[in-house]
């Protein structure tokens, strides 16, 4: 791709410290701290409070969230642009360490207040003066049932360093020295997955018989480490008097147990539509039956190539096609410098938005290669940045929102790009490479994780009723629950029965991988009515957005009509991945690709 580095292609992110770098992030460190030592003045007054009192409080509290972000984001994004600058490191790592210190001084204003009278509480919620912070205040009393005395508090958040936080350190470290033999090359485990989607059934095969070698040293110990995870999650469980191994999520996440169960049940039960993408990959690839190593193949190569100045304009096109204000707060990531664009030596892999703080704009980051589906990734970052943009209005507390809703103005704004894209494919070849990219997505995002569920609900329910799991034990239920998602369409034999054992998720954030599914099935969901409903469903739809998290995941989907406690609603999304299935079956038979 010909294309220079220009100061329109990189980020300015001086404006978060106000352009004085590094010293910029330690008067904002400074700021915060001064704040903080002004509001512990307070502690054990949190119960007394009448609504001005708490009003100021908050928008104190406010201000220190705004100076931690903005140093905070700073230090990330200036370090993920480059890795190998040791300066950027430290300062990310002093933030860190400031930053800890500064949230533990401030621990105990949410311990009183969950413990403040609920009628007493719903006054004070009643009032105007507490919008700014309403809803937050309303989730943290979710907890007020499973928090703690302050002195116990501080032991377990002391004891965590060398406890669970040990743990996972030590699984990381573990799992990053995994070396892979491939070629008599030692590469890492990220390089030797890679090749799993080669085009090359020799090369896949090799690549997952060398990574089952690579994973068998080891893995005792990785167990014994995933072992202790869960049931020191258990005791916790226990003692915050949780009812089951998911529920701290669900409330981390404002998810409530009906719409996980009624997402999880309507997925499993279209477990058949993956299964038919398996059976339509074995016929591209020429095999009866996929083994494990071909899951992940890459069933057609997409090299249509798409330069810069085009992306950006089809991605601009679109959302001002779906409306003047989506339009103009994204050609203002373009105008303002808040895309970081060309890969260059040093900066992390892939892509993302970065949220800052309700006063300040999100950036983008890419790694733009000049490939068709980078005109995708930068569709999706921008719906985030759309989604951030808008949320800012909400003010310091409510203008993030949680991971089961974060992604549906992505999902949604990559969808109205590929629909674009997919018109102007020049080819039934064309149109099969982008569908069946769309349809691999989709299901790697929704039944892949949701298998990947499954497996962490059996291995916690037998850790809590069996005890420490043997390996064996581990193999069983990762083949058992794969199994079930995959069907007769993939072949799994023993050398698979390790692979649970590299999976981070599992071990950083336990019940995590079903909120990719909830997030792209929401998004589908949402962007299915649109396609129903047309320019009626955009005032609804914005609405949406720019709540940011000031309302709950439910309340959220009903601003656009949907019921995430209804199986049926999910199973909008999913019928939607199946007619994606459909027309890219049809396009391959057409260009030839099928038989």
């Amino acid at each position: 791709m010909a294309m220079t580095e220009t100061d329109d292609l990189t980020w300015d992110i001086e404006t978060l410290v106000d352009r004085r770098g590094a010293a910029g992030v330690e008067d904002l460190l400074t700021e915060a701290r001064t704040r903080a030592e002004g509001l512990t003045q307070h502690k054990g007054q949190i119960g007394s409070f009448d609504a001005e009192q708490l009003s100021g409080f908050m928008n104190e509290l406010g201000k220190i969230r705004e100076a931690l972000e903005k140093a905070g984001s700073y230090a990330q994004l200036a370090f993920s642009t480059d890795t190998q600058d040791p300066e950027k490191g430290a300062l990310l790592q002093r933030f860190e360490e400031r930053a800890t210190e500064i949230s533990t001084m401030l621990v105990f204003w949410e311990l009183e207040w969950v413990a403040v009278d609920d009628d007493k509480a719903a006054e004070l919620l009643a009032d105007d003066r507490l919008s700014i912070a309403r809803h937050y205040l309303e989730v943290q009393r979710r907890y007020r049932d499973h928090v703690l005395t302050e002195p116990e508090e501080k032991i377990l958040a002391e004891k965590s360093v060398t406890g669970r936080s040990a743990w996972v350190r030590l699984h990381s470290d573990l799992s990053s020295a995994i070396e892979v033999t491939l070629e008599g090359k030692a590469v890492t485990l990220e390089e030797a997955l890679s090749h799993l989607a080669h085009h090359d059934r020799e090369v896949r095969a090799r690549a997952a018989h060398a990574i089952t070698d690579a994973l068998q040293p080891g893995i005792r110990t990785r167990a014994f480490i995933f072992n202790m995870l869960m049931h020191d999650k258990a005791t916790d469980d226990r003692l915050r008097n949780y009812d089951h191994w998911l529920q701290s999520f669900n409330l981390s996440q404002e998810a409530s147990d009906e719409a996980v169960q009624a997402l999880v049940a309507a997925v499993k039960k279209r477990y058949d539509i993956a299964q038919r993408w398996y059976g339509i990959k074995a016929r591209v690839l020429g095999v009866d039956k996929l083994a494990y190593f071909d899951r992940n193949a890459n069933v057609i190569d997409d090299d249509e190539s798409t330069e810069w100045a085009e992306a950006k304009q089809i991605v601009l096109d679109c959302y001002s096609a779906f409306s003047d204000e989506t339009g103009d707060v994204v050609k203002r990531f373009f105008d303002n410098r808040w895309i970081d664009v060309m890969a260059k030596p040093g900066k992390v892999p892939g892509a993302f938005c970065a949220p800052t703080a309700a006063s300040h704009n999100p950036y983008v980051m890419l790694n733009f290669t000049g490939k068709r589906r980078d005109v995708l990734v930068l569709a999706h970052e921008l719906g985030h940045g759309l989604h951030q943009a808008l949320g800012n209005r909400q003010g310091p507390f409510h203008h993030d929102t949680p991971l089961t809703v974060a992604e549906t103005a992505s999902v949604f704004g990559e969808s109205i790009v590929f629909d674009r894209l997919l018109q102007q494919a020049s080819s039934p070849r064309s149109r099969f490479a982008l569908l069946a990219q769309k349809v691999e997505g989709s299901i790697a995002t929704v039944f892949r994780q949701m298998a990947m569920n499954q497996f962490e609900m059996a291995v916690h329910t037998a850790r809590r009723e069996e005890g420490e799991l043997s390996l064996d034990r581990f193999g069983d239920l990762w083949i058992e629950t794969q199994t079930e998602m995959l069907g007769d369409h993939v072949d799994l034999d023993d050398e698979y029965r390790s692979w649970w054992s590299y999976i981070p998720h599992f071990i950083h954030v336990p019940g995590y991988v079903y909120s990719y599914a909830f997030g792209h099935l929401l998004a589908t969901s949402v962007y299915g009515i649109y396609q129903q409903r047309g320019a009626d469903f955009v005032p609804s739809y914005l609405e949406m957005l720019s709540a940011g998290g000031s309302r709950s995941p439910e309340d959220l989907a009903r601003v656009v009509d949907c019921d995430l406690t209804d199986e049926s609603f999910w199973d909008t999304g999913l019928v939607l991945i199946e007619e994606d299935i459909e027309a890219a079956e049809a396009a391959g038979q057409e260009a030839a690709i099928l038989g």
